[in-house]
């Protein structure tokens, strides 16, 4: 790994001395039982559109309906007896929560998610329908985490991290193994970047196996802390703004194991506005008659942005999700 520095460095290799890449083959392996291998379609409509040759990966149909589910069930695969006894806890607004709540309901686990007050109503539904025990703590993410955090060190439950863990990477990373299995090679692959576990897990297997692409990582301009971080070389604490993103949006843990592994795999870097996530979602709608949510967008939007630079390139685009409100929909298309 090239990018980034010796301290980042240090605390990967010492945790983790196996490759990554290796660690995804086998949760690809431990996973498949539970999850679904999901489509990598070639799209007519935005090939012509845009004249990329566009593929999307459609994990918005993922058995929780997000990527999510993967790197969740690896994680809880890899408790012994007496963890999984004393069950498991997170925070979550939204599809992390729904995975933990699957994958613990698959493997008979007790499961606790701590949410914000402000969490969205539809992706708080998701999450009781696969079992979860909802308590609601705090006005943001930040003070959902703590208190859950604080609820594993107190009972001993495992706290299940949406992204720093590496059994939740290696899972993410799996999309990149059916990526390889779906297609002869791409020339890009262009997906959205909050805490880092999607693209660090996939773009790492990927480059495993095509050590030539390109990997786009990209971020509504709203809330984009991994993809300022890798510029300044370590972990900022910056404000986030409202996003249609709502699923990359948020702050970055500051030793986070995804950090070195980003800088390492992300090769350029794109931020997209409000409106030009909202225009990619309708059209995406519009052309391809599925439901997409602000995340997945964010990586639509970043493909029409970058259209001139990828011309006539194979690139694929990960649809990492598609949980979202009718509300939304409705101002979205309006």
């Amino acid at each position: 790994m090239k990018k980034y520095d010796t301290f980042y460095s240090s605390i990967f290799s010492r945790n983790f001395p196996m490759p990554l890449s290796h660690e995804i083959v086998n949760a690809a392996k431990k996973i498949q039982s539970f999850i679904r291998k999901t489509p990598f379609i070639h799209s007519k409509a935005f090939s012509e559109l845009t004249g990329v040759e566009v593929w999307f990966k459609l994990e918005n149909e993922q058995v929780t309906g997000s990527f999510k589910a993967r790197g969740a069930t690896n994680k809880l695969l890899s408790l012994n007896d007496e963890e999984k006894a004393r069950g498991v806890v997170s925070a979550s607004t939204g599809n992390h929560g729904a995975a933990v709540a699957y994958a613990a309901g698959k493997l008979g686990i007790d499961c606790t998610i701590y949410v914000p007050d402000d969490a969205s109503p539809t992706k708080l539904e998701n999450m009781k329908q696969f079992g979860a025990k909802i308590e609601i703590h705090g006005h943001d993410c930040v003070l959902a985490e703590a208190k859950a955090r604080e609820v594993s060190e107190r009972s001993g439950k495992t706290y299940v991290s949406p992204y720093n863990d590496l059994f939740v990477m290696a899972g993410q990373g799996t999309i990149g193994v059916e990526i390889e299995s779906q297609c002869d090679s791409l020339d890009a692959i262009i997906i959205s970047v909050g805490g880092g576990g999607l693209i660090g897990g996939t773009a790492s297997y990927l480059k495993s196996v095509w050590p030539e692409i390109r990997v786009i990582g990209c971020s509504p301009e709203n809330s984009a802390v991994m993809l300022h971080s890798i510029k300044a070389g370590k972990v900022l604490d910056l404000e986030s703004k409202p996003t249609l993103s709502d699923g990359t949006a948020g702050g970055v843990e500051e030793n986070t194991i995804t950090f070195p592994v980003c800088c390492d795999v992300i090769d350029e870097s794109v931020l997209v506005t409000e409106e030009e996530i909202k225009k990619a979602m309708s059209l995406y709608i519009e052309k391809e008659d599925q439901l997409l949510e602000g995340a997945a967008g964010a990586a639509v939007a970043a493909l029409l942005k970058k259209k001139e630079d990828l011309k006539d390139q194979r690139v694929g685009v990960v649809i990492c999700g598609g949980n979202i409100s009718l509300d939304t929909i409705r101002s979205i298309l309006n």
